[in-house]
């Protein structure tokens, strides 16, 4: 029942769109003690939800009660198109481009591979996490063998490269598991280290958050320090230089889901626009897209940022 139930899994997974799928136990992470160092460093800064819940992230029980295995999956956004930059745009990271919130659509996926998941025997107990469950997604991907954590600490598949997003199915019975990915094909190369304009890595795979590009104009809700607006550049939500850099990513698949591929009012996001919407207006163009996640306050305040860097060129 074990290897019948997680190869049935997998073509399942597959057949829904997942471009990666690899099964792991339920351990407790190689990275849970990583995390509590990098929480005693006060890397996270205004994430308090990380700190909050940082003991849930021993072990997956505390997502599942009972769970015995982890099935990691992988779904690509890479769309093949290039980033523009122009006068009176601004950047969006390329996760972000498309016309949905990738979270409603990759739950819509996972509830459907529950299903069938629990389908095939009453009494599993199973669960669907898309990033917002204290588990440590890339620790895990690493275990199910889809990958190995880069210096920039994104997971790299030699496929996909790092253009892709990561979800777990948490399950209470045993699947036959993958070996996990051991080598690391970095190597001497520190391109994303090298690139960062905000110095954000303090060493190859640890970052300090509350200098990365991404943090900054997504997660940080206060005004952002002064020092790093430069850096920022004509970011407007999130950054994708360290990923840009990367060599595995020049050559990396294409994604074959159509929700995902850009809106060009996205590429770049027009900064009059940003400034022209009112609540209603904003809501009706965001609402359903990752954009959301800052608000319209932060939007506005990244968007000042880039406005004023643009000046200054």
């Amino acid at each position: 029942m074990t290897a019948e139930l997680t190869q049935s899994l997998k073509i399942e997974a597959k057949r829904l769109g997942f471009d990666l799928c690899g099964c792991c136990p339920a351990v407790t992470p190689t990275g849970f003690t990583e995390l509590k160092q990098w929480l005693d460093a006060g890397f996270e800064g205004e994430m308090q939800y990380l700190r909050d819940r940082q003991d849930a992230y021993e072990h997956p029980k505390h997502v599942l009660d009972g769970c015995r295995s982890v099935v990691m999956l992988g779904m690509s956004y890479h769309s093949g198109v290039e980033q523009v930059s122009q006068p009176g745009g601004g950047r969006v990271a390329k996760y972000a481009w498309g016309k949905v919130d990738y979270h409603d659509l990759i739950h819509d996926r996972l509830k459907k591979l529950l299903t069938f998941v629990r389908n095939q025997d009453s009494e599993i107990r199973a669960r669907g996490v898309v990033d917002t469950a204290p588990l440590l997604e890339r620790d895990f991907a690493r275990l199910a063998g889809l990958g190995w954590q880069a210096k920039n600490t994104m997971l790299i598949n030699r496929e996909y490269g790092s253009w892709f997003f990561l979800a777990a199915i948490l399950v209470n019975v045993d699947l036959e598991y993958d070996q996990p990915f051991t080598q690391d094909h970095c190597g001497t190369c520190t391109a994303c280290l090298d690139a960062c304009p905000t110095d954000a890595f303090v060493e190859p795979g640890r970052m300090d958050a509350r200098r990365c590009i991404s943090y900054l104009t997504i997660e940080h809700r206060s005004e952002i320090d002064p020092q790093f607006h430069s850096g920022i550049g004509d970011w407007l939500f999130g950054c994708d230089i360290c990923q840009d850099v990367c060599p595995w990513n020049k050559k990396a698949a294409l994604t074959s889901v159509e929700e995902f591929l850009p809106d060009p009012r996205n590429n770049p996001l027009k900064l009059d626009e940003l400034f022209s919407l009112d609540e209603q207006g904003f809501r009706e163009r965001f609402r359903k897209t990752p954009l959301w996640r800052t608000k319209q306050a932060g939007l506005l305040r990244n968007a000042k940022i880039v406005r004023d860097n643009q000046a200054n060129d």
